[in-house]
């Protein structure tokens, strides 16, 4: 095993960018689908969005209480996950859940609209992959 320290900051430099890409292609997705499909559409495109940035907020912080877990554990020889960690997992996916059910019930917004909106996560991670790659830091 290696104690060489890692170099984190580009890596932290990613999230945040992956963070803001979220919120931004959401945002600019949902002006030409809320003009073309209507304002509902948008709005659920970028309610979507709004969520998954929300949603990696929280992905970050559990791996972080993981990471700080295992650190702080290193030396046993089978280190102890907090259960706290589990329930705030799956909480995170039910609240948003919750979010997408409530949204939909009461303000009428397409569901597909918030489930494509969720994707700017992923679109957001793909463009930021993407750019690491073809701009490698030494």
């Amino acid at each position: 095993m290696s104690t060489t320290p890692i170099n984190v900051s580009p890596y932290l430099e990613s999230e945040k960018w992956i963070a803001r890409l979220t919120l931004i292609l959401g945002a600019v997705a949902a002006i030409p689908v809320g003009r073309f499909y209507g304002p509902s559409w948008g709005v659920g495109i970028l309610v979507g969005a709004i969520l998954a940035w929300f949603n990696f907020r929280w992905l970050r912080q559990g791996l972080d209480a993981l990471t700080a877990a295992a650190t702080a554990q290193a030396n046993l020889r089978n280190p102890q996950v907090p259960i706290v960690t589990y329930f705030k997992a799956l909480f995170r996916y039910g609240l948003i859940a919750l979010a997408v059910y409530v949204i939909f019930k009461y303000l009428n917004v397409p569901i597909l609209s918030m489930i494509l909106g969720l994707c700017a996560l992923g679109a957001a991670t793909l463009a930021v992959s993407v750019y690491e790659i073809l701009h490698p830091q030494e």
